[in-house]
Parts: C-alpha cells; structure tokens; sequence
C-alpha cells in the first residue's frame, strides 16, 4: 500500500509545477482586456467610434466654414493715410411707428372746442393754445370760429416762431425745455454740428412750456374767524366774528364725474382742474366749512363758490350756472351748493376746482377720495 501512496512533497511539487505553467496565459489574457478598453475610451474621448465620424465631422466644418458675404470696401482717403470707415451722423430721434412729426392744420367745425381738438390729437389742450398764439394770444377763452384754420403740432409742447436775434439756449430757457431735444426734433431738420434757424420759420419744443392767460386770484381767510377778506365782485362778503365748520381733509369729488374735459393741474399756468360736466350738473361741497364767497366773480370765475374749510385749506368752484348758496354760510360735506356751466371766461361747460392750502395751490388729484 506504500507503493501507491502520494508523498505530500510530491503532490505540492505537481501542484507549483502546474500553477507556474497556468499564470503567464492568464496575465496575457488580462493585459490584452486591459489595453482594448484603454483604447476604446480613447477613441470615445476623441469621438472616434464608428458613427460618430460623420456627426462631429460635420459639427467642426460648419463651425469653421467662412461665411460667404462680400464685405464693403474700406475706402482710403489717400496715400499714405489710415484706412477708415466712413458713416455720416444721422440726429434724427426716434419715433413710434405710425406717429405724426410734422405740424399738421385743422379746419373748425361747427361744436369744437380747443379741448375736443386737442383729445382728437392726442395732444393736451394747452399745446393746440400754444402752436397758435397769433389766434389765441394765450388767451383759452377766445371763441373758435368755424373755418378757422389752426396748427396742431406733432406732439406736446410749445410750436414756436422763430424770430431774428433769437438764441437757442435762451429759448429753450424761456420755456423750460431740453436743447438737445429741439435739435434733435425731426420735423426741425436741424443740424446738430451747426443748427441754422430761420426768422419767421416754426420751430418744434417738445415738452415746452408757455404761457396762458390766468384770472386766478390769490385769497386766504383765517381759519375759524369768520370771513375777514372779500375778493373782487359782488359774491365777496366780509363777515367777521363766529366760528365755521372745520373740515375733514378728506376730501370728495364736487361732482359725478371724475374726468377731465379741459386743462389739467400746471403750477405755473393752470392751478385747478377742468372736470367734465354739462350745464345743470350738481356740484357738492369737497369737504366741511364756511362759504367765503358765492355769487358773479368779475376776474373770469364768472358764477364762483369758494369755501374755507376752517383747517387751513380752502376749494373753489368755478363757472357755475346757479349758485344754491350764501357767503358766510356754514356748510356740510357733499352738500349741492351750485350748478355746473360755463359762466365767465370758459370754452365750454366743465368746473373748474381749486384746492388751496394756507395760501398755496396743491393739486386736486393728490388729495381727492
């Protein structure tokens, strides 16, 4: 049984023997594996695995394709000189598609005013009132004639002509406006570099600002010492002694409608608002007080209410066609205390209201609910 027997050293001899032919094949297979995946990822990484040639072929030739334009020239204004490009300045401003630039003329018609002109325009009425200040004179009261031909300019602002001697620094000074945007008007054909005027000629102000003819009147009572001032014509009263009814500030609209149908607020040249209305209309009391004046105005208020509120502030209302109140009555919030019209120097039926601080004109629109 001996003789059949396998010695351990012998087996592990077999065994190494064995092994040490095994582990070189191994190795080979396993390097081989190794260095095809290196390559495939480097053909991924370069993008160029089968298919992927044509795409990124095509990528790279249109990212490098030049473009096939015939560029202009560059003109040489000499020998020996630099190239340059040449582009001439064009100041022309801006302006909205299908928007007017130039002055245009209206013929009145029978049932205009200046303000349903200037709303058919676009325009404020003011700037119609200034593009013809040879009808006007400053003066919105003057009555239209149908036939009249008038100017409406292109936008609002001041339609000036130019007269000899003018400067146009000074000019855009008077009416409080930019010189850069005169130069820059279209309908000016101005040049910028060298800006020539001619006498006589009209010249565009956008955004200028002109005058108009004010009948306002500048009146202040003291607050709850009864009516001590009167202002001109026979609405005034000079009532002193007593104690008014003191407002709430909180101030309401003196009539149904809150729109505009005439000039808007200007501290310089209009400190009241022109509220739509039609003759008959009511007209309320904006806050609590004491009526300081009721009746004819003679400064072109025509038939005026004024009401001091007893806290520093004061209302007016202007052009009325009938007046419902007495001066030195005291009198409540949102109480009727006339009719709207067009009595004194008015175009057409609106009221006209005021509102005063210790002396001062503030605009309606801020403080009415």
């Amino acid at each position: 049984m001996s003789s059949t027997n396998t010695t351990p050293e012998k087996t592990v001899t077999e065994n190494n023997k064995s092994n040490t032919s095994k582990l070189p094949w191994l190795s080979v297979v396993s390097w081989g594996v190794t260095a095809l995946v290196v390559v495939l990822l480097l053909l991924v990484l370069f993008n160029k695995l089968p298919g992927s040639n044509t795409s990124s072929t095509s990528a790279g030739d249109a990212a490098i394709t030049p473009l096939a334009i015939d560029l202009p020239g560059i003109g040489s204004a000499g020998e020996g000189s630099a190239l340059s490009l040449v582009r001439n300045p064009n100041m022309d401003t801006t302006v909205p598609e299908n928007s007017r630039t130039d002055v245009t003329t209206y013929t009145v018609e029978e049932g205009d005013s200046i303000f349903s002109i200037a709303t058919n325009f676009g325009l404020k009425p003011e700037s119609v009132l200034w593009a013809n200040d040879d009808y006007f004179g400053g003066d919105p009261t003057v009555a239209l004639s149908i036939g009249a031909t008038l100017n409406i300019p292109p936008t609002d602002g001041v339609l000036y002509k130019w007269q000899e001697g003018d400067v146009l620094e000074k000019v855009a000074d008077e009416y409080d406006a930019s010189e850069i945007k005169i130069l820059s008007w279209p309908s000016n054909h101005l040049d910028v570099s060298n800006p020539t005027f001619t006498s006589d000629s009209y010249v565009m102000i956008p955004g200028g600002i002109g005058t108009i003819e004010s009948w306002i009147q500048e009146v202040e009572y003291t607050p709850r010492s009864g009516v001590t001032q009167t202002i001109a014509g026979p609405g005034g009263c000079a009532i002193s002694g007593g104690y008014g009814a003191i407002g709430s500030t909180a101030f309401v609209w003196p009539s149904a409608q809150h729109a505009l149908s005439g000039f808007d607020f200007s501290g310089s040249y209009h400190k009241g608002i022109d509220i739509a209305a039609f003759v008959g209309d009511p007209v309320w009391a904006s806050d609590s007080g004491t009526v300081v004046y009721a009746g004819w105005n003679d400064t072109g208020y025509g038939y005026m209410v004024m009401i001091d509120h007893n806290n520093g502030y004061q209302t007016l209302y202007a052009h009325l066609s009938a007046v419902y109140v007495t001066c030195g009555q005291n009198i409540a919030q949102s109480v009727a205390i006339g009719a709207a019209g067009s009595s004194g120097k008015s175009t057409g039926p609106h009221l006209h209201f005021e509102i005063r601080k210790n002396g001062y004109w503030i605009n309606p629109w801020y403080v009415l609910n």
